[in-house]
């Protein structure tokens, strides 16, 4: 069921964005030199890997330069059409191809750069279960804080979710869409936080599983 309605829920978003896609592809071009998209090794379910697909909001190489991976605020290396998009997250829109390619769902734990973590076979077991299901383009952990929080925090939401699925099925999907769309609207959590360190346990949880769906 969860694959079918990502299918058909992709494939309706495709239909209804399309227009909306070519005009930023077409300012994205105008804005600077590089491809209109951004393609990027990640990681899916089982420690796979696959090129996941976004628009590109910053200028070529950049995560050969300043900061590498992470993004802060005021960050040089995004455009000005970029950040528009990534304001409004509609840099996001591609990897809609990605869900209807059997890679990423709609629901599910954003998916790494394939070094971002190290190699597959060296995590720990909390961080191995987040990939027990397929990525998604949006999360429990997006939800509560997106880039705010540490890794620690993204996998205990993570697992979390997988928890959640299994207890509520396709609802608990359902609910995660719509504050998705609600945080999308507020621009909430858009750049990282730089992370000090980070001594969380991501075994343990903060709060029963049914309070985490209850809230908001």
């Amino acid at each position: 069921m969860k694959k079918s309605m990502d299918i058909i829920i992709s494939s309706i978003f495709i239909v209804i964005f399309t227009p909306l896609c070519i005009i930023i592809a077409v300012a994205i071009k105008r804005d600077s030199k590089g491809p209109i998209l951004f393609k990027q090794k990640r990681l899916t379910k089982n420690g796979r890997e696959f090129t996941m697909y976004k628009f590109r909001t910053m200028i070529e190489n950049a995560e050969y330069m300043g900061t590498g991976l992470f993004n802060y605020e005021n960050d040089f290396r995004v455009t000005k059409v970029g950040r528009l998009l990534r304001n409004t997250s509609l840099d996001e829109l591609p990897q809609l191809i990605n869900i209807l390619k059997g890679d990423m769902a709609l629901i599910g734990p954003r998916p790494p750069v394939s070094y971002e973590l190290g190699k597959y076979e060296n995590l720990n077991e909390a961080y191995k279960r987040r990939f027990t299901v397929l990525p998604g383009i949006t999360g429990l952990a997006q939800v509560k804080g997106r880039n705010e929080l540490p890794w620690d925090e993204k996998v205990k939401f993570d697992n979390e979710y997988i928890d959640l699925f299994h207890k509520y099925g396709i609802l608990i999907d359902l609910k995660i869409l719509a504050l998705t769309i609600i945080n999308v609207f507020k621009m909430k959590n858009i750049y990282e936080v730089e992370e000090e360190s980070s001594s969380i346990d991501i075994t343990e949880k903060e709060e029963p599983l049914d309070e985490v769906f209850e809230k908001k």
